[in-house]
């Protein structure tokens, strides 16, 4: 009845006896309780504890219980308070805990969604990459932009690639056009064919990409330093639209090996990115960093546009493109 006060059984049962038989003594309480004089005693001292009892120090003065209405009324009093003091304690932890975790949520890369997650430094990547490779079960499919792949990045590859292969998965990679005069990267893609693996090459890439089973995606932060941060993305809107822009870009891609096509003008796919770029007033620099070729290649492919089209300047070159319909006016910004 009055645990939540604090009284243990034993204490409460003598407490009621107390109330119920006023002029007991001890002795009378002890054998009505069926107790022995030490728990009678112990039960006396936490009444008294308590403030429920009056406990003479000395003189012939029995033990008495302190009136009801105002003892209990007391020891409720207590009892509220020291809830309220524990409530408050567990208001200043709560308040501490939130405070915690706002900081520590400061501390932590900033997500765009539950699917996303940050990855900061090369190391990261390739660790994450690694992992990928080797729990893909059946499709991988990839953007490999920047012409020329270094000869780490290759060798990092290759045994990943081999075992993927090797286990089933369908590999398909897109790299730029330009790798064809690369004799390492050429030597990669070809090596990639022999085994199965799907290659193609496109004038430009967006964007550095893979996509895993068509589940996960991992992508750069930063194009242009692909290596300082990666965003792995589980999110299924957001793969399926990588994935849309992947197989866009995939079917206009040439298969690795087959002759570089030309359109009705005679321009190779290059040539009409070179003509693009030109029309939106990118320097030769740009220009080659898109295409994933040097910076000479880039000038000399412009130089023999614009002497073909009969332009003297780069803007002139891009209006007489448009004109004559080498390329769309809707794909130049």
């Amino acid at each position: 009845m009055f645990e939540a006060l604090g009284l243990d059984p034993t204490t409460e049962s003598v407490y009621l006896a107390m109330l119920e038989l006023p002029e007991a003594n001890l002795e009378d309480l002890a054998r009505h309780l069926d107790l022995g004089r030490a728990q009678l005693l112990d039960a006396l001292d936490e009444l008294a504890r308590m403030s429920l009892l009056h406990r003479p120090l000395a003189g012939p003065e029995p033990v008495r219980l302190v009136d009801p209405e105002v003892g209990l009324a007391a020891l409720l009093a207590r009892q509220q308070a020291e809830v309220a003091r524990r409530h408050q304690e567990l208001e200043e932890s709560r308040a501490a805990f939130s405070t915690l975790l706002a900081a520590r949520a400061e501390q932590q890369p900033k997500l765009a969604e539950p699917g996303v997650e940050r990855l900061v430094g090369i190391e990261a990547i390739r660790s994450r990459l690694q992992e990928l490779a080797e729990t893909c079960t059946w499709e991988a499919c990839s953007f490999m932009p920047g012409g020329a792949q270094s000869a780490s990045s290759l060798a990092a590859s290759r045994p990943l690639d081999a075992d993927a292969i090797n286990r089933g998965v369908r590999l398909r990679t897109v790299y730029q056009d330009s790798v064809r005069n690369d004799p390492a990267t050429r030597d990669y893609a070809q090596w990639l064919g022999e085994l199965g693996s799907e290659v193609r090459t496109a004038p430009t890439l967006p964007l550095r990409m893979l996509i895993v089973d068509r589940r996960y995606a991992l992508v750069p932060v930063n194009t242009d330093n692909s290596g300082a941060m990666a965003l792995m993305i589980s999110g299924t809107g957001i793969v399926s639209a990588l994935f849309a822009l992947f197989n866009g870009i995939w079917k206009d891609a040439t298969p690795f090996g087959a002759p570089r096509r030309r359109d009705d003008n005679g321009l190779s796919t290059q040539e009409k990115q070179v003509l693009r770029l030109l029309g939106e007033g990118h320097t030769d620099e740009v220009i080659a960093r898109r295409l994933g070729i040097s910076v000479r290649t880039a000038r000399r492919v412009a130089a023999n546009l614009l002497n073909r089209l009969g332009a003297r300047s780069r803007f002139q070159a891009g209006v007489l493109a448009v004109a004559r319909s080498w390329i769309d006016p809707t794909e130049v910004e």
